[in-house]
């Protein structure tokens, strides 16, 4: 959570958005330690659905999670505008293969709108909220274990 700083003031947070089929997200970008293009993965046998396999990223084997999968969203086939977010989740990185990264954008607490509560829906675990702007709503995406499982 963000606090108010001692003027009273909100605290901004760094987001980086980005797009996954026709809906637009973001992300804590102090969680990001790279954005990377696309690159084939490697196929791991009897992973769960939206593990699109492993790169090597300089001499370290990188999972790379479908985003679009792992959320319910439509799947595409990724191609050389796809991007990959390298992201550390705990004591593990992580690349999160999404369509484009879009913008780096910053925010405050009071922007964040919460979820609204209609039906239960398994995605909506890594949904910290929802931040409106200009006309656009982006879906803010908690990067944390639960994406894992």
């Amino acid at each position: 959570m963000l606090a108010a700083t001692k003027s009273g003031a909100a605290k901004r947070e760094e987001l980086i958005a980005f797009r996954i089929a026709d809906q637009e997200f973001c992300i804590d970008i102090m969680s990001v330690r790279e954005i990377r293009g696309w690159t084939q993965t490697t196929p791991l046998p009897q992973s769960p659905h939206y593990l699109r396999g492993v790169i090597n990223l300089r001499g370290t084997t990188l999972p790379v999670v479908d985003l679009a999968a792992r959320l319910g969203l439509p799947v595409s086939e990724p191609s050389a505008r796809h991007a990959i977010i390298v992201a550390q989740i705990g004591d593990q990185t992580l690349g999160f293969l999404v369509d484009a990264v879009l913008d780096i954008m910053t925010m405050s607490e009071d922007e964040l709108h919460p979820a609204p509560e209609v039906a239960y829906d398994p995605s909506k675990t890594f949904v910290r909220g929802l931040l409106t702007v200009d006309d656009r709503v982006l879906v803010l995406v908690t990067l944390d274990q639960s994406l894992l499982h």
